[in-house]
């Protein structure tokens, strides 16, 4: 097996960089420095036409888009680690679910007001409403999570999976981002910290 993962320091790439420390799995990073435009590069864009980051090439094969990297990897790694369900089971159907659902639709959310909050983005593409309708959503995303983790450990139930290494990754960057209190979402600032004293430290920078 060889695995090249391709990635910039502080982005989506952060969530697969979890999953394949968690998976002990040997890879070769390579990093992509975003500014310098490393990622528009016809060798990079031969791998990912999106000129974005993550990029896997797994025997040969380059994948790009996080949700296709993390389920790839859980099918095929995280099975017998115990860190991704069996195929078939109603866990896998519950973690595809949670997983999704973090990439799609709370992703829009943080992204849409990263947009017009963020230094990233021109200020004068800023725009003040989109911003507060886009902490709104978060706020009843967060809420929804919370309601699911109510009982749970996990999203999928006692056992933590790489739908919540993903989740924690992209939520908790996204709770201090938008400076969200989660006192009124205890199951969610517990799983967060329960899911975190299970993860291995960083070692991608």
């Amino acid at each position: 097996m060889a695995l090249t993962f391709y990635y910039s320091p502080q982005s989506s790439a952060s969530r697969v960089h979890d999953t394949l420390t968690a998976l002990g799995i040997p890879y070769e990073e390579k990093r992509v420095d975003l500014r310098a435009g490393d990622q528009k590069k016809p060798e990079f864009l031969a791998l990912n036409p999106n000129g974005k980051v993550p990029t896997i090439v797994l025997d040969g094969t380059p994948m790009f888009e996080s949700i296709a990297i993390q389920i790839a990897l859980g099918e095929r790694f995280g099975v017998e680690k115990g860190l991704w369900p069996a195929l078939g089971s109603p866990e896998h159907l519950t973690a595809l679910t949670w997983l999704c659902w973090g990439q799609v639709t709370l992703g829009a959310s943080l992204f849409r007001y990263m947009h017009n909050t963020s230094e990233w983005h021109p200020k004068e593409q800023h725009n003040a409403a989109q911003a507060a309708a886009a902490l709104k959503e978060l706020g009843e995303q967060v809420g929804m999570l919370d309601a699911h983790l109510k009982g749970r450990d996990f999203v999928t139930g006692p056992r933590l999976t790489l739908a919540d290494i993903d989740l924690v990754s992209v939520l908790g960057w996204g709770l201090d981002f938008a400076k969200i209190d989660t006192t009124p979402y205890p199951n969610v600032a517990a799983w967060i910290a329960r899911t975190r004293k299970r993860l291995p430290p960083h070692s991608a920078s």
